[in-house]
């Protein structure tokens, strides 16, 4: 049975999540997400598309995106997943498959500023509801520069969203 095509469309942004390998926890060590902040970089160079929210657990990763055109959301995807599965598979000493499956990605609206906050709401909640402390967290966050990353839909909030967004910062 073939796969349902995805559903992609201009100016939309995309929540995408990848997900480990038999859901195991081969994100956890501080080389491997660093390789990861270097490819996001690379392929953000490569293909030109905005990046407002990033969350690497130690089994999976959420993104929050708007590529320049539809078809690029497939591209970005593909070269990700093939440069970080060959340089963690050499880093860890395996071979195989190291993501799971296809990703799985969520469109919306570019203007749609209420559901962009829900979904940074859900993205930089999910260490917290993992348990992970924050600090863990907040390296990769300073390193990144990454609050940057928001200025796009702070400007679009209204002033009661940003004492919420506060606390995700």
């Amino acid at each position: 049975m073939s796969r349902k095509p995805r559903d992609l469309k201009s100016n939309y942004c995309y929540h995408v999540t990848v997900r480990c390998n038999n859901r195991e926890f081969k994100l956890s060590r501080h080389e491997c997400r660093e390789v990861l902040l270097y490819a996001l970089k690379k392929s953000k160079e490569k293909f030109n598309f905005k990046l407002y929210a990033l969350c690497i657990m130690s089994n999976h990763v959420h993104y929050l995106l708007e590529p320049k055109q539809p078809d690029d959301l497939p591209r970005i995807m593909h070269w990700l997943s093939w440069y970080t599965a060959m340089c963690f598979n050499r880093m860890l000493n395996r071979t195989g498959h190291f993501w799971e499956k296809r990703y799985h990605s969520s469109g919306f609206e570019n203007t749609d500023y209420q559901r962009a906050l829900n979904i940074l709401q859900y993205v930089h909640a999910n260490p917290k509801a993992a348990k992970i402390q924050q600090g863990f967290f907040m390296i990769f966050l300073i390193k990144w520069n990454y609050a940057q990353g928001w200025s796009f839909f702070l400007n679009k909030i209204p002033d009661s969203f940003h004492k919420i967004l506060k606390l995700f910062c």
